[in-house]
């Protein structure tokens, strides 16, 4: 994408999330191309994402308890007769 100086003043939080996205974008002065905004993160593609949350998933296994219900979670904030306390 090539956009001028001038119009990416008004527009640089949303060109910084296109760059993060693995889109480069090129700013120009008069038509002449002056600077390029790129990710400094190498954008992942979605094998490598799978398999990363594969590995986290198989790390975590038989590590993970069940927490208490979200049903009682909050039962401390009301008395006998479901009011608060």
């Amino acid at each position: 994408m090539q956009i001028s100086v001038t119009d990416a003043k008004g527009q640089l939080t949303e060109l910084v999330r296109r760059s993060e996205t693995g889109e480069e974008v090129v700013l120009t002065r008069h038509g002449q191309p002056v600077a390029r905004l790129v990710s400094v993160k190498p954008v992942l593609d979605r094998a490598e994402r799978r398999r990363i949350l594969e590995s986290v998933f198989a790390s975590a296994k038989g590590k993970a308890r069940r927490g208490p219900s979200a049903a009682r979670s909050q039962d401390f904030l009301y008395d006998e007769f479901g009011l608060p306390k």
